[in-house]
């Protein structure tokens, strides 16, 4: 029956491309909202027991919201957009950089031999690829224009979403709880506490992580004079939201650029990007997140490649807590399911 129901909706699934266009449209600023709603809920909080009406809350942090946007566009974009713009402009002399460096070390006395031993082809292969890489990652920046419509659309949205989930948020448990049956409200009002535990522990600590990695990245960059320091921190800070593959697919664009200057350059920058992922995984991870991320390595990748295949960065970065979440509302229903079972055979067999 379940294969037949499948094979018939996959029949009239003209019928939810409605759905879907809406689902992809409202996925991004519903994801910024929810992101920005965790972040600034204590704040709200905060100010309402100071006895603030929970309105001119919400509008007294959509001003200091504003403030810091507009610090941001005074101190930090000039630098950033200013360093965007020169990546840009430097791909082809990157590249024939980066052929240059791969052309001295393929012509070194000692590596020569062992390549030529080997495949001599190696090199020509791995230049290759890493054309093809800094090609990819001037593509993905030159496709900041077309970025311009749906940044449209998340500004529209967001403010007005993020509003009414703020200004919502006390009434929200409570009209949950009431669509489920009586005797399991109780249970449904726990899940939903520990639902929201897990989602303001794992937000409120990717941030903090984020911002962390990004300036220690950025400090050791500059220090090591590594070129685009700014940029090449933000990107490291925004893929540190993907567990994992994160700390590797950051710092990949920091290793290209520091090909294009010299292999010395590489050795510093794996030195700088080790050393602050350490520090991050090791001593910032531990202690903000504690025990409100419990998932096997193991369990972590797999879901980051099924998400990403299915969702991009996007997928992968909603693939931890969409799997937390389902993982405490199947456990609660699996327990509820025994707990109902144990009732029955105490009931008939007394």
């Amino acid at each position: 029956m379940v294969l037949t129901i499948i094979y018939l909706l996959s029949k009239v699934s003209f019928i939810f491309n409605p759905l879907v266009t809406l689902v992809s449209i409202l996925i991004v600023p519903l994801t910024i909202s929810g992101f920005l709603y965790y972040l600034l809920r204590p704040i709200v909080q905060f100010l309402e027991r100071k006895k603030l009406n929970r309105v001119l809350s919400i509008l007294l942090i959509y001003l200091l919201f504003a403030g810091v946007i507009t610090i941001f566009l005074i101190v930090v974009w000039p630098p950033l957009r200013k360093q965007i713009i020169e990546f840009m402009n430097n791909v082809p002399k990157m590249i024939n950089g980066l052929q240059t460096q791969f052309n001295d070390i393929r012509d070194n006395r000692y590596l020569s031999m062992v390549t030529n031993e080997t495949s001599p082809e190696l090199m020509s292969k791995v230049t290759e690829y890493l054309n093809s890489a800094m090609e990819a990652i001037s593509g993905y920046l030159s496709h900041v224009v077309t970025f311009l419509n749906d940044f449209v659309i998340v500004v529209g949205t967001v403010p007005i979403l993020l509003y009414y989930m703020l200004k919502e948020d006390e009434r929200v448990t409570p009209m949950l709880v009431r669509m489920l049956p009586s005797r399991y409200r109780r249970d449904g009002a726990n899940v939903i506490h520990e639902i929201d535990n897990m989602l303001k522990g794992f937000i409120a600590g990717r941030m903090i992580s984020a911002l962390l990695l990004a300036f220690m990245s950025f400090i050791g960059f500059w220090m090591i004079g590594l070129p685009y320091p700014l940029l090449l921190a933000v990107v490291g800070a925004l893929f540190n939201f993907i567990p994992y593959f994160g700390a590797l697919l950051g710092a990949i664009p920091c290793v290209i650029v520091a090909f294009t200057v010299s292999p010395t350059m590489v050795l510093w920058v794996i030195v700088v990007v080790v050393v602050a992922q350490q520090i991050e995984g090791n001593l910032i991870s531990p202690y903000i997140y504690g025990k409100t991320i419990n998932i096997h390595p193991l369990t972590t990748i797999v879901l980051l490649l099924v998400a990403g295949d299915f969702g991009g960065i996007l997928g992968m970065i909603l693939a931890i807590p969409v799997y937390m979440m389902l993982k405490i509302i199947v456990l609660k229903a699996h327990k509820l399911y025994f707990a109902e079972k144990m009732e029955d055979l105490t009931e008939t067999n007394p």
